[in-house]
């Protein structure tokens, strides 16, 4: 029996400790630093046709750490240097304000989803916590786990695809999961 791989339309990434190295509360363009396999990973994704986008919370605006041009501003130094991306989605919000928006809820998915025109039930979403697993979830969309020094062990164990890097994630997520031939 031959099971027939079905990609998904778009691929979402998370931003911070995804496709750039975390620096807390980035304010700053110039401290933006790509995660080492992430240029590759995105020229693989783009090379199928696929569109992309950045789902990230920014909880550092609603705390009063960020201003939304600070968040702005950085999220074009990632479209610079990785871009560019057909979407863009983050939540401004606190932890504690009971957003929709902000992962682990759907709403940034089910948002870029919209905003591509594709439903969610066709997208990835690529994320380094279980955060970005459970958003995706939420929405209906298939996740990947590229786990990072931030991430929990159970966020690991509970991810239903883990991958070692951004381009191990994309290749899974493009040509499916490698079967051995009985």
């Amino acid at each position: 029996m031959t099971t027939v791989w079905n990609p998904p339309a778009a691929i979402l990434f998370d931003r911070d400790g995804t496709l750039v190295v975390d620096v807390p509360y980035c304010d700053d363009p110039s401290a933006v630093r790509p995660m080492r396999t992430a240029a590759r990973a995105l020229t693989a994704v783009r090379a199928h046709g696929l569109p992309t986008g950045v789902v990230s919370n920014q909880s550092g605006v609603g705390r009063g750490l960020l201003r939304r041009r600070d968040v702005d501003a950085v999220n074009r130094e990632v479209d610079r240097l990785l871009g560019p991306f057909d979407t863009w989605r983050f939540c401004p919000h606190a932890p504690g304000e009971g957003c929709g928006c902000r992962k682990p809820a759907p709403g940034l998915v089910l948002s870029a989803a919209a905003d591509l025109g594709i439903p969610p039930h066709r997208v990835a979403v690529v994320g380094d916590i279980g955060a970005d697993v459970d958003a995706a979830h939420a929405a209906g969309a298939v996740a990947v786990l590229v786990p990072t020094a931030a991430t929990l062990v159970d966020e690991v164990g509970r991810a239903p695809v883990v991958a070692s890097d951004l381009v191990q994630a994309v290749d899974y997520l493009l040509h499916g999961p490698c079967v051995d031939a009985a």
